[in-house]
């Protein structure tokens, strides 16, 4: 795990891997002797409940060493786990008439200005009011991924984080942009307004993420059960005791920036899961996806798209700068 004060050029964010398996392998290490295989593989598996694993393993679906096991199963160093992912159950999507902010849009691909609070899509328990029911109802031609309640959807950011967000039209736009989030060749840059101040005007966080042992809805910096992250960050703006930043991935890791921020003391401003209960308040973490550019599906041509940050973050900097 290291920190430095060096700028590096990213060259944005990488694809998520969840979305694209079908099979997946792992080798116990020793530090995960004596660990339940189910939990073991949720920990593995950043989208996944246990207790859908634990039905993966009631039905055959995870090996160890060749052969089934049951969810109470306790690994031993150097136990090789395959997991053989189903399909997903095809589920109706309801169009819902939600308001979009189209930033760009034609026959491959198409561009929102997501707004703070808006969740990209659907999950159990989950499937109305996301921007993927709003895409339904905007789109009649977006693509699937497996099966999954994801059409159309390549890349995601969190509910309370805003910004640009493209989804795929057909299986071949599909294709080529998660070819590319895959390949690091997205340009994916965010502004961020976080707690204290940094002293490097610029930097980069180079540190592995995993789930937090203690919380599972949560991540953190650790090395077991983790994957590599990269976050670059250049300093915008001092503002007393917080300062403005922009960022950019070289990973795509969930809450990626959000971790690495508190990782190194800097926390967002409004996170309600990793910030600080006091100072400025907002509904939600203050961290916007201002800038957007990948090369269009069909035509190869490079596009770059930006949107200011949203009116909540620009009356807290008002704020900042009025003291």
């Amino acid at each position: 795990m290291k920190e430095t004060n060096e700028s590096s050029e990213s060259t944005g964010l990488s694809y998520d891997e969840e979305l694209e398996r079908e099979s997946l392998e792992w080798t116990a290490e020793a530090g995960d002797a004596k660990t339940r295989i189910d939990k073991y593989i949720a920990e593995k598996m950043e989208d996944v409940s246990r207790s859908q694993i634990q039905l993966w393993i009631g039905n055959g679906l995870v090996l160890v060493n060749g052969s089934a096991i049951k969810a109470n199963y306790k690994l031993a160093e150097g136990d090789r786990i395959e997991l053989s992912v189903p399909e997903p159950e095809s589920v109706d999507i309801i169009p819902e008439n939600i308001p979009l902010d189209v930033v760009y849009e034609d026959s491959d691909v198409i561009v929102i200005n997501k707004q703070r609070g808006l969740v990209v899509h659907p999950a159990p328990g989950h499937t109305s009011g996301t921007l993927v029911n709003a895409l339904m109802y905007h789109c009649h031609d977006l693509s699937g991924i497996n099966g999954e309640l994801r059409p159309g959807i390549v890349h995601r950011i969190d509910k309370d984080t805003s910004g640009l967000i493209m989804a795929a039209k057909n299986d071949q736009a599909h294709a080529s942009l998660a070819a590319q989030l895959k390949e690091h060749s997205v340009t994916r840059k965010y502004i961020a307004l976080v707690h204290g101040h940094l002293s490097h005007d610029q930097g980069t966080v180079d540190a592995p993420i995993g789930r937090d042992s203690g919380d599972r809805k949560l991540f953190t910096v650790t090395e077991r059960n983790s994957k590599h992250a990269v976050t670059h960050f250049l300093v915008i703006e001092r503002l007393g005791d917080y300062t403005l930043l922009e960022l950019q991935l070289e990973t795509g890791r969930t809450h990626q920036i959000r971790v690495h921020m508190k990782f190194i003391g800097h926390p967002l401003v409004g996170d309600p899961m990793y910030g600080r209960n006091k100072g400025i308040r907002m509904n939600g973490q203050a961290l916007h996806a201002a800038v957007l550019g990948f090369k269009h599906p069909a035509t190869g041509e490079y596009m770059e798209f930006s949107r200011p940050i949203p009116p909540d973050m620009e009356d807290v900097l008002a704020s900042l700068r009025s003291r």
